[in-house]
């Protein structure tokens, strides 16, 4: 729920609006919406890159989702985390028209269940993906590992992917919680919002939701990707110095390539969402047009990683393309 429209003071229920949260003040501290109509050229291009967005999502996903289900060769390890990506992309792109509308509307309609619901889904989206490239950076750790030392994975299989893939998703339901529980109606000017209403004091309140998104929403789970891949590369570096052993071969080495540039993809889209929180929390900053254009250009990038990575896919992987060419030509013989 981006209604973002203009902003300059801040309303003490809005002080918590996060990420789909009705409040017009997504990012920086100290907003608040005196103003209830949007700046006009915001106001019609807003909806339109939404727009985009979902349609781009829901089909690239859906075909993503469609070619691991019903390919055989697609069945693997890997395959099962970029399903359960694929899912909560597919989620995520599936409510943004709710998320439009309540933009349009400059108001919620659709009653508290609703917005405790669309809220919690745009925050699984916010966690779920950085959750389950780190499950993959941790994959691929071990199988480097495992192959450098000539050994094989035993634990690595196709159902213990899918006990993590479970895990992943239960671990992101108790982190998301919170965000369900003060998400709720309330009346600004007139007009309902959903939005997060926190209990006194609410700044301090607004403070700590803040530091609770970026250390378990980027910083924990980066940092962690982070240090599996340096010790990686580190690992790789010297068995090309002290060894002629040929430590991967062709199609490891493409999947391990897959998985770092979805990584590289999804920080590129989400730093600058988690960056702004630093500077919500650390400074004041006026609103001026070009602070609220870059407040919707963050949002914008952030719902873009949703329709990303189905052509990452079909770019990187090889199997991928053979396995949607083949189910596409079956369906046109049928």
């Amino acid at each position: 729920m981006e209604n973002l429209s203009s902003l300059s003071e801040l309303n003490s229920s809005c002080v918590g609006a996060g990420k789909a949260a009705g409040c017009q003040g997504k990012f920086w501290s100290g907003l608040n919406v005196s103003d209830t109509l949007p700046i006009p050229n915001f106001y019609i291009a807003v909806p339109i890159i939404y727009s985009v967005i979902c349609a781009v999502g829901l089909t690239g996903n859906t075909a993503v989702i469609y070619v691991i289900l019903k390919a055989p060769k697609m069945k693997t390890v890997t395959n099962i985390f970029i399903l359960n990506l694929a899912i909560a992309d597919e989620l995520f792109t599936l409510v943004l028209p709710i998320n439009i509308a309540d933009y349009l509307l400059l108001q919620w309609p659709f009653g508290e269940f609703m917005c405790k619901l669309i809220i919690s889904i745009d925050q699984y989206n916010t966690f779920s993906s950085i959750y389950f490239l780190t499950v993959m950076s941790i994959d691929r750790y071990l199988v480097v590992v495992a192959t450098i030392k000539s050994r094989q994975v035993a634990y690595r299989t196709y159902r213990a992917a899918k006990i993590a893939s479970l895990g992943v998703w239960a671990l992101v339901t108790l982190i998301i919680l919170p965000f369900a529980v003060f998400a709720k109606i309330h009346t600004e000017q007139g007009r309902p919002q959903c939005v997060f209403v926190f209990p006194q004091p609410e700044s301090l309140w607004w403070k700590a939701s803040r530091i609770y998104t970026l250390l378990l929403g980027f910083a924990i789970p980066v940092s962690t990707t982070c240090v599996l891949y340096s010790a990686m590369l580190f690992r790789l570096r010297r068995l090309h110095l002290h060894s002629h052993a040929k430590a991967l071969d062709k199609a490891k080495k493409r999947v391990t390539l897959m998985v770092l540039v979805i990584l590289a993809v999804c920080l590129f889209c989400w730093t600058p969402y988690h960056l702004s929180t630093v500077v919500a929390l650390t400074t004041d900053i006026p609103q001026t047009p070009l602070v609220i254009g870059i407040s919707y250009f963050i949002t914008s990038l952030s719902y873009t990683n949703s329709c990303l990575n189905p052509f990452l896919y079909a770019f990187l992987d090889d199997s991928f393309r053979k396995s949607f060419r083949k189910l596409l030509d079956c369906g046109a013989s049928s």
